[in-house]
């Protein structure tokens, strides 16, 4: 998996200019930002290179532009919000290519720092590289950012699973390519998970989908000793059993391999455990009257989230664990009529957190739902990578992360 990666501990940073990619991909709302979590997780490997004599330009994406210079999009209000969280002056280049931005990164002095404008504002950053030509210019790209240092870090482990120029190309053109902290420690607790878990090992998935976990679930029926589903895809399966669904959620092209998913787990005698009751809306909508069923749902209701008799039942599970991955919610947690389960569950793995497990929140609204519940602190480790964090638990080789130099 090349898990064995130099950080930036294993390489001489003094008197060197490093290119750092981070991940500001943070939301901002009229030029201010509105959670700077991720500006703060990046923090530590800033703080160490800038410490260690060298000088430090900062490459990231924010949003979605397209290849367009999108005002709304610009990195300066994160420039901002860096010098302010560091106590000290974080230049601001107008671009991330180009002559007088090289200038600019070589006019750079030890200890000093400069934020350089979204990648994305060049489509060669996130480009689908369908002909040679496009390789081509995509390569090119890189080769420009990589002229910024002499020594790269990548510290962005929610962009890791994209090759994109500036998480993974710039590495053919800086030959010390290495892991910040927090890609480091990503690396170590999901690679850990996957590779050698402690067991009983669980996975709890939860969600809207079972299609955009599909190779997940695949992955983890043949490492865990328990599943444990909750979620919109829950229904799919349900209705896979022969349920009655209602109006839940559900998707039906899906149906057969949901079945085919059930078969293999039993076949590999994996505890698959679906809800056994649910909390009924007769309406998408916090103020939706409720009731609590069993297995089918009436005709005309949908299931907005699972009963307190599968939360009992998969807390049971959950505190037997000694390994704990957890990606997706129980239910439409942003309602807070139907945000029980989900709470209760993050209780149940912070009590086996407390208790010696290892417990990996992977991502997205996982992560969402575990900072409302106040018990982020007991996880052992929470992903900044959505997808980054799902492909690597499927044992995929993640670009950015297989691109840094070995140790």
């Amino acid at each position: 998996m090349g898990l064995n990666k130099k950080t930036v501990r294993d390489i001489e940073l003094k008197g060197k200019r490093v290119v750092m990619r981070v991940d500001f991909n943070v939301p901002v709302k009229e030029g201010k930002i509105k959670d700077d979590t991720r500006i703060q997780a990046a923090l530590p490997t800033i703080k160490y290179v800038l410490d260690k004599g060298a000088s430090l330009v900062l490459l990231s994406h924010l949003g979605r532009p397209d290849g367009e210079v999108k005002p709304e999009f610009s990195l300066k209000p994160t420039a901002d919000a860096l010098a302010k969280l560091l106590g000290k002056e974080v230049k601001f280049a107008p671009d991330c290519i180009g002559e007088n931005i090289v200038a600019m990164a070589k006019a750079l002095k030890p200890g000093e720092i400069m934020v350089c404008e979204n990648t994305r504002f060049h489509k060669e950053e996130d480009m689908k590289a369908k002909t040679d030509e496009d390789k081509k210019k995509m390569q090119g790209f890189a080769a420009e950012l990589a002229k910024l240092g002499d020594v790269f870090v990548n510290d962005a482990f929610g962009t890791a699973h994209r090759a994109h120029g500036s998480t993974a190309l710039i590495c053919k053109f800086i030959p010390i390519s290495v892991a910040g902290f927090l890609m480091e420690k990503e690396i170590q607790y999901l690679g850990q998970t996957v590779e050698n878990p402690k067991r009983p090992f669980i996975a709890i998935i939860g969600g809207a989908k079972i299609s955009g976990k599909l190779e997940v679930l695949t992955s983890l029926i043949s490492k865990c000793d328990a599943i444990l589903i909750g979620g919109g895809m829950a229904y799919t399966f349900l209705k896979a059993q022969g349920h009655n669904i209602g109006k839940s959620l559900c998707e039906d092209e899906l149906v057969d391999t949901a079945k085919q998913i059930l078969a293999e787990a039993k076949s590999k005698n994996v505890t698959f455990l679906l809800p056994t009751d649910n909390l009924a809306a007769d309406k998408f909508d916090n103020a939706a009257q409720i009731q609590t069923v069993g297995n089918d749902i009436p005709d005309g209701w949908m299931a907005l989230d699972v009963g307190p008799k599968t939360v009992a039942a998969y807390t049971a599970e959950i505190l037997k664990a000694k390994t704990i991955v957890w990606n997706g919610p129980m239910g439409c947690f942003e309602m807070p009529n139907f945000a029980k389960a989900t709470m209760a569950i993050c209780k149940a793995v912070a009590d086996a957190s407390d208790k010696g497990a290892i417990s990996v929140i992977g991502g997205g609204d996982s992560v969402s739902a575990v900072n409302q519940s106040g018990l982020a602190g007991k996880m052992s480790h929470i992903s900044t990578g959505g997808g980054a964090s799902l492909e690597f638990l499927e044992g995929k080789k993640l670009p950015g992360v297989f691109a840094l130099n070995d140790l």
